[in-house]
């Protein structure tokens, strides 16, 4: 094993030692001490490094026990790949952050992490103009080789990492647990569509149980892999401002969504955009902010309202109505009814047909939109 592998899987080792967290793991790395970690005995790690005694024995023990081999063995068996801050691939903009993950375990695409990316969060319960506003704006993006990066939320999350895998800059989502474990679990199939087609990325270990505490920690890394955060509707204390807050610390561009003064789940992007951050209309308000950056490049056909036309020759008239009304906004089932007219029977079974014909998707609440 050559010095630069050995620095690797000794990282992953702390990395993956319960009770050791970020701090210790850097007192490790500066002491730079790798080719002798595997033999150290409790006392070198206090002694040396300047860890407390419980995590000298801890480490001690995983030293000796793990085998780095078999582990990554049973990582590529489960389709996981291991990206560590010594890796020359790991993402620079990540690396420059204030507390950067010592380890990213992957699950689709790595390139997506050489890419120029842009961050979109916001509430999980969004408004009919905050669903659409979320979609638009992933959609475009990813059309213009932009990557789009968020959390795989229910809500805004989910719906920019949809709109996103349209374009050709796909999506990441970073989870705040171990990346081959879905939550929500609502968002399976959207999951698995991102490891398909976009990258799934967590510091987490594999194994790891569930904790709630995990999740504030996965802000930065979003917040770390973007030139820029995006927020698309939030309330006043919604976590989607821990992210935005933390873009800042990052000296990274933040964007908000204005919404109605009247809406607690626009008080939150109004309140960012008093305090300085660039109000967002339309895609070109992002994209302006990094002319000779970004390498734009146009993907999808620019006649979509053509294409969507001739996709309608398929379908019968009510099928027709009801996919022309999604294609203005998401809607949920009492809003067709209340459009087309349509009796629930009738409406459910068209619904059904448009789901068939790929045409719609359905979303939690009753939810439709376009595909």
């Amino acid at each position: 094993m050559n010095e630069l592998n050995r620095r690797a899987e000794a990282l992953i080792t702390l990395h993956e030692t319960p009770s050791v967290g970020w701090k210790s793991v850097r007192k490790a790395v500066e002491s730079g001490q790798w080719p002798d970690y595997e033999r150290f005995k409790p006392e070198a790690w206090i002694s040396s490094v300047g860890l407390k005694p419980e995590q000298a024995l801890a480490l001690t023990n995983a030293f000796s026990t793990v085998d780095p081999v078999r582990r990554r063995l049973q990582a590529c068996e489960r389709g996981i790949s291991y990206l560590t801050y010594f890796d020359d691939d790991y993402p620079e903009l990540l690396r420059e952050s204030p507390q950067p993950p010592w380890v990213l375990y992957l699950i689709g695409r790595a390139e997506l992490l050489r890419r120029h990316a842009i961050a979109i969060v916001g509430t999980r319960g969004p408004t009919s103009y905050g669903r659409k506003t979320a979609s638009s704006l992933a959609e475009g993006l990813s059309e213009r080789g932009v990557t789009v990066v968020s959390g795989l939320a229910r809500g805004i999350d989910a719906l920019a990492h949809e709109g996103a895998l349209n374009g050709a800059g796909s999506t990441i989502a970073v989870l705040g647990t171990p990346v081959d474990r879905v939550y929500p679990a609502e968002n399976r199939l959207l999951y698995q569509r991102i490891a398909s087609q976009g990258l799934i990325v967590s510091e987490v270990p594999p194994n790891t149980p569930f904790h709630p505490g995990l999740f504030p920690q996965r802000n930065r890394i979003i917040a770390g892999l973007s030139h820029g955060t995006v927020v698309v509707e939030a309330a006043e204390r919604s976590g989607s401002l821990i992210t935005a807050d933390q873009a800042l610390d990052m000296s990274r561009d933040v964007f908000a969504v204005p919404g109605p003064v009247s809406s607690p789940k626009s008080a939150g992007t109004n309140g960012l955009i008093r305090q300085g951050a660039k109000l967002v209309a339309s895609v070109q308000d992002i994209l302006e902010e990094y002319e000779g950056l970004f390498d734009f490049g146009r993907t999808a056909s620019p006649d979509k309202a053509g294409t969507a036309v001739e996709a309608d020759v398929a379908l019968d008239e009510n099928e027709a109505l009801i996919y022309r009304f999604l294609r203005e906004e998401a809607r949920t089932t009492d809003e067709l009814h209340e459009l087309s007219g349509f009796p629930f029977g009738l409406l459910h079974s068209v619904l059904i047909n448009l789901t068939i014909k790929r045409k719609i998707e359905q979303h939690p609440g009753s939810i439709y939109s376009v595909l």
